[in-house]
């Protein structure tokens, strides 16, 4: 095993999984709307859906994107239109009363796990940890150190965004501060688009 190479994605997923984005921006407003403990089926959503995408990914199914560029193409833009959806509904959110809380509620795991296919700064981070970071092990260990490492990295940064948000619910008590923050939120979400748009 190679130690500097591991050390190097250590710090390279960290980065990628700490630093605002999507996921993070989306389990911060989700923490400040609905608390910690509502958005933990989100949180795991994203830490076991993108750690599945990387193993798929590490396993082979990247191929298919490159034999058809096409595919990413089309995910690239579904991506995109979803991010924009989320950014409305983001932006139109206010505390959660009880009867909004039966017509809508958290992002569910699966919701979480299957947006991990669309999201932009997501394959940036799985093609650069399959392609950069190949060398840490031989094959298939290296994939395994991989997943796990993206497991324990994100489980830490989803929890840590989610807490943060919800750690915010006392200062942010009325609605108006609340849906203040929303839109501040769904700005920054539309603002992780800018590199989708310059990659174009």
């Amino acid at each position: 095993m190679s130690q500097s190479l591991l050390i190097a994605f250590v710090v390279f997923a960290t980065v990628m999984f700490f630093t605002p984005g999507p996921n993070n921006i989306m389990l911060l407003s989700s923490g400040l709307t609905y608390g910690f403990r509502r958005t933990l089926p989100h949180v795991a959503g994203i830490t076991i859906g993108f750690a599945f995408m990387v193993g798929a990914v590490g396993l082979g199914l990247g191929t298919i994107f490159i034999s058809y560029p096409v595919l990413q193409t089309i995910l690239k833009y579904a991506g995109v239109a979803y991010l924009i959806y989320l950014a409305a509904h983001i932006a139109m959110s206010g505390p959660a009363t009880q009867d909004q809380d039966k017509a809508r509620g958290p992002m569910t795991f699966w919701g979480a796990a299957m947006f991990q296919w669309i999201n932009v700064k997501g394959w940036v981070m799985v093609i650069g940890t399959i392609t950069a970071y190949a060398g840490i092990a031989d094959f298939p260990w290296n994939i395994v150190i991989q997943v796990l490492l993206s497991l324990l990295l994100g489980t830490l940064s989803c929890s840590a965004w989610a807490l943060f948000g919800s750690a915010l619910r006392p200062i942010l008590a009325s609605p108006g501060a609340v849906r203040a923050f929303n839109i501040v939120m769904a700005v920054l979400l539309l603002a992780s688009l800018y590199p989708v748009f310059m990659d174009a």
